[in-house]
């Protein structure tokens, strides 16, 4: 394929298996002039992985992406391609990028989707609960508006797919029991790499599973929805 100049890319990268990434991918990351990244050292690897020759590389942070916008939009109007990337995943899901391809598309640029991964399809492609219909949460707000959400999420017919981290894993499922109740759960932990761990139960055999067995990395949440009664 050939990119075009004044072109913002949206390009998904591997959650965890360096594997996992499209060709175009490759390519557009390749060709780019410029790539907007989370973590240069994260970036880094993947570029040298796939011999992906060294470019200006343009940090872009979470909470921080204000300032990422006059550099972006200086290059596109002088003509430069541009890919956005996160440190794992699709950028925008859970991860920089909706701000500033919201500013990007404001201001008159074409942006193209380059799919691929995220943690939340991942999971879902391997469920035993019904994934028709879902609802995306991502991660919980951390203190304002927790306990609301959770009620909320907690009436819906629809399995609800949640993110959370390594330090709060425990905290969420209790949170999850009290609140949902003890539904079956789909959890996934560090999906796709080395340790890769996919749990299938209820909630409560989630507490005591991740209770004698590691809690490290990133984990993706999948609960069913609210049965009537």
């Amino acid at each position: 394929m050939k990119i075009k100049p004044s072109t913002f890319y949206v390009v998904a990268t591997p959650i965890g298996n360096l594997e996992d990434i499209t060709l175009r991918a490759v390519q557009v990351l390749k060709d780019a002039d410029i790539i907007i990244c989370e973590d240069t050292r994260v970036t880094g690897i993947l570029l040298a992985r796939y011999d992906i020759p060294k470019k200006p590389l343009l940090p872009h942070y979470k909470n921080q992406e204000a300032r990422t916008i006059a550099p972006v939009m200086e290059h596109l109007r002088s003509g430069k391609t541009l890919a956005l990337v996160s440190d794992a995943g699709t950028p925008g899901i859970s991860d920089p990028g909706y701000f500033l391809v919201s500013e990007v598309v404001k201001a008159g640029f074409a942006v193209v989707p380059i799919p691929g991964v995220t943690a939340a399809t991942a999971l879902l492609s391997v469920s035993h609960i019904p994934n028709q219909h879902f609802y995306f949460e991502g991660f919980l707000p951390h203190k304002k508006g927790r306990q609301t959400r959770l009620k909320f999420l907690a009436d819906m017919d629809c399995g609800v797919v949640f993110y959370e981290s390594t330090h709060r894993i425990m905290k969420f499922l209790a949170e999850i029991l009290e609140y949902f109740g003890d539904r079956e759960i789909l959890l996934g932990r560090e999906l796709t790499k080395l340790h890769e761990t996919v749990f299938r139960g209820t909630v409560s055999g989630a507490i005591a599973f991740f209770d004698e067995h590691s809690q490290k990395g990133e984990f993706v949440v999948y609960i069913h929805g609210k049965i009537d009664s």
